[in-house]
């Protein structure tokens, strides 16, 4: 009997409590409602640095990528192999081109590129090397290009397949029956 008692009280005293943070939550958002009726109710102007507008860019500032190829296929290779393809590219736009950055899918895949403005007519390149050291199966590693170019991202992409070696040393997995 006392324990159904006090149970009743602990449900009593969680139902209050509850209910008045609940007040106090149904307080707060009116208040922030009041709050965002007034800002939408100033109508003030948006500062002109602040607003934003987008324009075409124009052509005569850009480079552009013609590449021979972006995808390579380097079949299936044995883990551990590396593989380096070398992806050439002429500018064919009317503004040196300029890469500033490029970045791999992940570590097992390193970018070299030339370093320097490209002029328009002139060819450049982006070496990707990839290790397939820890890596078996079908395999998709990209290098996403940054440059002066419209649009501004490129994708290069190697795919192909790695047999994982035979016996590697490792322990098998699960259990071990004797």
């Amino acid at each position: 009997m006392k324990i159904r008692l006090f149970s009743a009280i602990a449900l009593s005293v969680i139902l209050l409590a509850s209910c008045s943070q609940g007040n106090d939550q149904a307080e707060k958002i009116k208040a922030l409602e009041e709050k965002i009726a007034a800002m939408e109710g100033a109508n003030t102007p948006v500062a002109a640095d602040l607003a934003q507008t987008t324009t075409s860019a124009d052509p005569s500032t850009l480079g552009e990528f013609q590449f021979s190829e972006m995808e390579y296929d380097f079949g299936t290779i044995n883990e551990g192999q590396v593989i380096e393809r070398v992806f050439n590219f002429t500018n064919n736009g009317q503004a040196p081109l300029v890469i500033s950055n490029i970045t791999a899918s992940c570590g097992c895949t390193s970018p070299d590129w030339t370093k320097a403005p490209v002029q328009p007519g002139q060819t450049g390149f982006v070496k990707v090397v990839f290790n397939s050291t820890a890596k078996s199966g079908a395999q998709s590693p990209t290098v996403t290009i940054q440059a002066n170019t419209n649009p501004t991202v490129t994708r290069l992409r190697m795919t192909g397949s790695v047999t994982p070696k035979l016996g590697g040393g490792a322990a098998p997995a699960g259990p071990v029956r004797k």
